[in-house]
């Protein structure tokens, strides 16, 4: 697959492509693992308008465990706030790393809102992973100190919080001016900030953390795009993982995605996102390791996802 420089690509970057397991949670981190991240996409970024999302769950997870507060005097941030703070410094970074390698390209970052129902289900059940990984013997200690509800995260266990279906994007005109216009816009970080509008028309914060892969499912869809790709830490879609004899997908529909159990809170969003997307607008998604960018979006490696 060729893909011309008029054409539309939603690139997600997962959080644990900007953030690998096992790495100290810094700043620095964060930058080498963002020129990693770009230098991947500029083949990609050069011939076709790219809208870039990426997530945040590993740094609002640590941001929010910094904000904790010293007294009962001093509330915690709340998530919508620390959502867009993580959006502006990740995409800051992000932008940064594009400047700096390709320094005729125009970027631009945009905080984005997105509206969710308060009264969507999520709220009763939390999902969303955030956070560093803890311990098993952490985690009553903060349930009871802090409130949280942890969940099994691999081998350890992370917070988990709210996580609604993003329903709009406040901001999808501007995006799409920008891109029309030729702009690599970063945007949708963290699957947005979440807000809902009252009766009054006022927009308030909403506290939950949404699915980047959803969001970008949305905004790939109202944009029109030719393509979503999904980019994380693992190179392919794997039926039975993570048992020994698991195996690659390599090219499948939403309708056979759909009879399959994938593991939720990691592959399985990304996989409904993606499926989402491919059947409301029969367009091609991907989902793939984001050292094999290039390919991925040429239909060479990761997981193709075509309509049924």
């Amino acid at each position: 697959m060729t893909v011309a420089r008029s054409s539309l690509t939603v690139v997600a970057l997962g959080g644990n492509a900007l953030q690998r397991r096992g790495t100290p949670l810094s700043v620095n981190q964060l930058q080498d693992n963002a020129e990693r991240a770009v230098r991947s996409l500029l083949p990609v970024i050069r011939r076709t308008r790219t809208i870039i999302t990426h997530g945040n769950g590993p740094q609002i997870g640590l941001l929010a465990a910094q904000f904790e507060p010293a007294s009962a005097d001093v509330p915690p941030l709340p998530l919508d706030v620390l959502g867009a703070e993580t959006e502006g410094q990740i995409g800051y970074i992000i932008e940064r790393a594009l400047r700096s390698l390709e320094p005729d390209l125009e970027v631009a970052t945009l905080l984005t809102q997105v509206q969710v129902d308060p009264d969507d289900p999520a709220f009763t059940t939390p999902s969303k992973p955030i956070g560093r990984v803890y311990n098993k013997a952490d985690v009553r200690r903060l349930e009871q100190a802090r409130g949280w509800h942890l969940a099994q995260d691999g081998d350890g266990y992370r917070r988990v919080v709210p996580s609604p279906r993003p329903l709009a994007i406040l901001e999808i005109e501007v995006i799409r001016h920008l891109s029309e216009f030729g702009y690599t816009v970063i945007c949708a970080g963290g699957g947005g900030i979440p807000v809902a509008t009252t009766e009054d028309g006022v927009i308030i914060g909403i506290e939950a953390v949404i699915d980047k892969d959803m969001t970008s499912a949305l905004l790939a869809e109202r944009l029109q795009a030719d393509r979503l790709v999904i980019l994380t830490d693992v190179d392919a879609v794997y039926l039975d993982w993570p048992d020994a004899k698991s195996r690659p997908l390599h090219k499948t529909t939403p309708e056979m995605l759909r009879t399959m159990t994938f593991e939720s809170g990691t592959m399985d969003p990304k996989i409904k996102a993606a499926c989402a997307f491919v059947a409301n607008t029969r367009a091609s998604a991907a989902i793939g390791a984001l050292d094999q960018a290039n390919a991925v979006i040429d239909g060479d490696a990761g997981t193709q996802i075509v309509p049924d």
